[in-house]
């Protein structure tokens, strides 16, 4: 399931990069960020919204603003494309529902040596025990 985001509803900004890049890094803003709050993000259905609310909690702000950012190469337009194929990539994540988990049994192995130290405790107790005959 692939969720179609609307870019004109997602806050793009763009900053100064850290790094090399000489005086190149210190005159152009390449660093792309986007911006959105995933509660008033109404493009994505409830459930996935709160399973990416849930997956991706180090991401949100205080104000429930979920922000990704990018600036693996030079080029701004690349930094922007990279920032919503993160998106899309969480997204995807989020819109896998969990598996549901088996309620496991102990192996037969793990039933007997259980069994066996209980005979044992109990045969130890009973030895303790005085019993004129």
């Amino acid at each position: 399931m692939s969720i179609a985001i609307p870019r004109d509803r997602v806050e793009t900004r763009f900053a100064r990069s850290s790094g090399p890049g000489g005086q190149h890094v210190n005159k152009t803003e390449t660093k792309a960020e986007i911006r959105f709050v995933v509660r008033a993000a109404d493009w994505i259905p409830v459930p996935v919204r709160a399973r990416l609310e849930k997956q991706e909690a180090g991401r949100i702000t205080k104000d429930g603003e979920l922000i990704i950012t990018s600036e693996r190469t030079r080029s701004r337009a690349d930094n922007l494309e990279d920032c919503f194929t993160k998106l899309s990539e969480m997204l995807a994540r989020a819109a896998k529902p969990p598996k549901k988990r088996k309620k496991t049994k102990p192996s037969r192995g793990a039933k007997e040596r259980r069994l066996k130290s209980k005979k044992q405790t109990s045969e130890k107790k009973r030895s303790r025990s005085w019993r004129p005959d």
